[in-house]
């Protein structure tokens, strides 16, 4: 029994990351399509910071908060920023495609499904961001559309470690 208990510690101990006094949690395996069907692989940004952003065509707020995603790509890319959209459902390819291109995104999109956003939050609130830092664990979640004040407290000192 308590060779039991101890592996069991053991174990929470071990998939529990302490950094700074701050529990973190691993971000789990992803992997989507993107808009042209090619495997899309969350792990292949590891040592990037990535703001996984959930979104619809359909959502108001999502759609007034791209153009800020799009500038902070364009401005924090060189310092390691990622932003990724992932696509809350219903979403028609045809319509996502035509959104990316007049809105100009420069940043990976891929589809996702209710149980892909359940895999980070267990809410509906739309948009929804993901912060996960340059080893892999989720920092933040920020629902709502991501403000300037939140950018420069969750996400820019982020950027300046390496």
């Amino acid at each position: 029994m308590l060779r039991r208990i101890i592996f069991i510690l053991l174990t929470v101990s071990v998939l529990q990351v302490t950094t700074f006094g701050q529990n973190l949690r691993r971000a789990p395996s992803l992997e989507l399509k993107d808009l042209r069907g090619r495997t899309f692989r969350l792990s292949d940004y590891k040592g990037k910071v990535v703001l996984l952003n959930f979104w619809a065509t359909w959502c108001p707020p999502c759609r007034a908060e791209i153009p800020d995603l799009v500038r902070m790509q364009r401005e924090y890319g060189s310092r390691g920023l990622q932003v990724i959209g992932v696509t809350y459902p219903p979403q028609v390819r045809g319509e996502v495609r035509r959104f990316i291109r007049k809105l100009k995104v420069n940043y990976p999109v891929a589809f996702g499904t209710k149980e892909t956003k359940a895999l980070f939050d267990q809410g509906e609130t739309l948009p929804l961001s993901v912060v996960i830092d340059r080893e892999g664990n989720i920092r933040d979640l920020i629902e709502g559309i991501l403000l300037p004040e939140e950018f420069e407290e969750k996400i820019k000192p982020l950027l300046s470690r390496t």
